[in-house]
């Protein structure tokens, strides 16, 4: 338990300045295309959050978490209001109310899954980061870490493969369009927008407009 709790404690005090190359996530969709037999893609460019465009942060804060810069690590009113509506509507799909931070956590630290091992472990990084790392810090490796496309990982690699550019010129609705695929961005391409894509990238435009600025 000490060399846990020591090791773990450590690595988030390392990449509270290193920056994160590789994720787990990453390992695991390798071996995936592995395994069907398909090409070993990798696109991932490490950028800081400066040399970003600002639209980027506010539009994933409107899509994936509004409270983002008031809570610290988790949502209650998000879960409160997600709970209700999942067993209000059983028969729907179930949704959820992951943070930014529990994003981060789950993205760096963690792999893919819906056991309350892995859950615990999520709730445990998230704290960690939340008391070691800076919202700015958070924000920076989450947009660096996180899928954003088949084999795409980060803004900058997004920016390139999806639009031509780089993540300090991507446009207002570039971001939107970008954070409108995140539930699903295997799934939903941001450089081919199906119509319920575009109809998110138009509610995340209206609501950037109410974002606060990243400190």
């Amino acid at each position: 338990m000490v060399a846990f709790f020591a090791s773990t404690i450590l690595s988030v005090v390392i990449l509270r300045w290193v920056p994160v190359w590789v994720t787990p996530l990453m390992f695991i969709r390798m071996a995936q295309r592995a395994g069907e037999g398909r090409e070993l893609t990798l696109r991932h460019h490490w950028v800081s959050l400066d040399e970003m465009t600002p639209n980027m942060p506010t539009a994933v804060i409107a899509s994936e978490d509004a409270r983002f810069l008031q809570h610290h690590g988790f949502d209650y009113q998000a879960i409160e209001h997600a709970a209700m509506r999942n067993i209000k509507h059983p028969e729907k799909n179930k949704i959820g109310a992951s943070t930014i931070s529990q994003q981060t956590a789950k993205n760096v630290f963690l792999w893919p899954g819906r056991s309350w091992i892995r859950k615990g472990l999520e709730a445990y990084f998230t704290v960690l980061i939340e008391l070691l790392w800076s919202k700015h810090r958070i924000m920076e490796v989450y947009l660096n870490s996180i899928e954003m496309g088949d084999g795409i990982y980060g803004t900058d690699a997004v920016a390139e493969w999806h639009f031509h550019t780089r993540a300090s010129k991507l446009t207002r609705q570039q971001c939107a369009l970008i954070a409108a695929t995140l539930p699903n961005p295997r799934r939903f391409n941001s450089a081919n927008p199906s119509p319920y894509i575009l109809k998110r990238q138009k509610r995340i435009l209206h609501e950037m407009r109410f974002v606060k600025k990243l400190p």
